[in-house]
């Protein structure tokens, strides 16, 4: 959070706003784009009134099968505090055990004043949903997320206690009360294929493998939350250098995984903005960032460590995230744990046979001047290779991930001007050598935030905007390519408003824009979003 952001946040506490978390900083006091009132719809507001359209995304829907489904309700609950809503889940009845999918839905609503939050769903220990929330207008808004949860159909064939939070305040300036509602949807059908356990660590920190496991896979719902530093690590500089967020090492992080205090994986976190991110709610009001509202865990290929898991007693798993300054909070990095078992085995035998971690970098270097800067670049190379004899012979997997991030962060002293060009990639390439020809699996991913917030005449803040989630993946057999998949998600914002004034009076201007596309020998989707001062003025999709 810079220190432009703190004097925002105070000033709206005082005077009845709330911008909500923020971060760096545009250019000059504009109205939209160019800087000049753009032609516009009769229906879209010369400003920002006191609603605006309810939240929605450019993302693709969860496709639902046509069969017979049943639904149960997993949670309902209003959030004031922090106090967890606790209830059971009793598996349907009617539907089997055995689903084709099963499909998370919440759906919300919220009114008055309030920050954005960051909330989280267990069943039976698991973490099967995390998200953050949209800012609401004065009169209100509701919003929808879907998620495939298939994959945890184990936990969910069970009867289980549920734990949900959303942490919020309720006082006579923030009034929005967060009232949301749960359900899960199971699709009868051909079974989907699904790990044989979802487990979690034992007292946070010990996990226990089935002795037949042959497949191993740990997912990490990692996020920089809470409104200090490290809700914004990758605007953190050195102690020297004179800005409001300060690290030991600058602004490279990577979350690491290890087993019995050996790494075991490495990976990119997602640079998420939250709704009230980058010093301007307006930026977000009806478009978020790229995956604020399903929150995706990092994965982890566990399987050449199976062998050594599959040994009957309980091994040590750690994360932890680099780059963090020792004792300050704000990271969460819960742990599920899914297994894939060998039925016809009872014990799967195997070893780790390489691993070689290499090419760390993390540098930082910071230049005075009328333009402060900062210049940072990290990385980080891990390979590692194990096999396991299963029912059906010996099979090896190997697993190189390669991550790199660079960083040119530029400020004016008081933080008037703060702007940040990033760019992280994350490349993985995961080969299966067993019966019959090796598989091998190769994906890049890419992640990019470039923007600007600037403080100019008469208190009028402007943050210009660019983030981006790309990744390509494919796989081949014997040279040839059986499947393949491309994802670009672009958002772009540029919006305006006055600060240290009573909300009535900001006179908020902005346009926002997201697109996302994916394409792959599974199907195409293309949808494309844009809104002026909060009204929808373009949806469109087509392949």
């Amino acid at each position: 959070m810079s220190m432009l952001t703190g004097v925002i946040l105070l000033a709206s506490a005082l005077l009845g706003t709330a911008p909500a978390h923020a971060a760096p900083a545009p250019a000059t006091d504009a109205s939209v784009g160019t800087g000049d009132t753009p032609s516009r719809p009769a229906d879209v507001p010369a400003e920002f009134g006191t609603d605006w359209h309810d939240p929605l995304t450019a993302a693709p829907p969860v496709i639902k099968p046509a069969t017979r489904s049943c639904q149960v309700v997993v949670a309902e609950a209003q959030f004031r505090d922090f106090t967890p809503y606790r209830g059971t889940y009793t598996p349907p009845q009617g539907c089997g055990d055995h689903w084709s999918k099963v499909v998370l839905r919440l759906d919300g609503k919220v009114k008055g004043r309030q920050f954005d939050r960051l909330g989280y769903l267990h069943v039976g220990g698991v973490e099967i949903f995390r998200t953050s929330t949209p800012e609401p207008s004065p009169d209100g808004i509701e919003w929808s997320v879907e998620k495939d949860v298939t994959r945890y159909s184990d936990t969910l064939r069970g009867a289980h206690d549920v734990e949900m939070l959303i942490g919020n305040v309720v006082d006579d300036t923030y009034t929005g009360v967060i009232d949301v509602k749960v359900t899960l949807t199971f699709f009868t059908g051909r079974p989907a294929a699904t790990p044989d356990r979802v487990l979690t660590l034992a007292d946070g920190a010990t996990l226990t493998t089935p002795r037949n496991s042959e497949r191993i896979v740990a997912e990490v719902y990692a996020t920089g939350s809470g409104g200090g530093c490290e809700e914004y690590w990758y605007l953190t500089v050195p102690a020297e250098a004179p800005y409001s967020c300060h690290a030991d090492d600058g602004p490279y992080r990577e979350v690491q995984i290890a087993i019995d205090g050996q790494l075991a994986g490495i990976a990119t976190p997602f640079p998420h903005v939250w709704t009230g991110g980058w010093s301007n709610p307006f930026l977000w009001y009806v478009i978020p960032g790229p995956r604020a509202f399903d929150i995706k865990p990092v994965e982890y290929d566990l399987t050449p460590f199976a062998g050594l898991l599959n040994d009957g007693r309980p091994h040590r798993v750690e994360v932890s995230v680099v780059g963090v300054p020792e004792g300050r909070s704000g990271w969460s990095t819960p742990v599920n744990v899914l297994v894939w078992q060998d039925e016809k085995k009872a014990v799967v035998g195997g070893k780790v046979v390489r691993r070689e971690a290499g090419g760390f970098t993390d540098s930082t270097t910071y230049t005075p001047g009328a333009e402060h800067r900062v210049d940072a670049e990290g990385g980080h190379r891990l390979t590692v290779a194990g096999y396991v004899d299963t029912s059906h012979g010996r099979v090896t997997t190997t697993i190189t991930r390669t991550l790199a991030a660079t960083f040119a962060h530029r400020w004016t002293d008081g933080e008037t001007v703060d702007g940040l060009d990033a760019t992280w990639r994350d490349d993985e390439t995961v080969t299966v050598d067993g019966r019959g020809s090796a598989r091998t699996t190769r994906t890049h991913r890419t992640y990019t935030m470039n923007g600007t917030t600037t403080l100019g005449a008469g208190d009028r803040l402007r943050t210009v905007l660019t983030l981006g989630d790309r990744a390509d993946a494919v796989t081949t057999r014997n040279g040839r390519r059986t499947a393949w998949s491309r994802l670009d998600d672009t958002y772009t914002g540029d919006a305006t408003f006055t600060v240290n004034v009573p909300r009535d009076q900001r006179h908020a201007v902005g346009t926002t824009s997201e697109r996302y596309r994916l394409h792959g020998s599974s199907g195409c989707h293309d949808r494309e979003l844009t809104t002026v001062q909060g009204v929808l003025t373009e949806d469109r999709s087509g392949c």
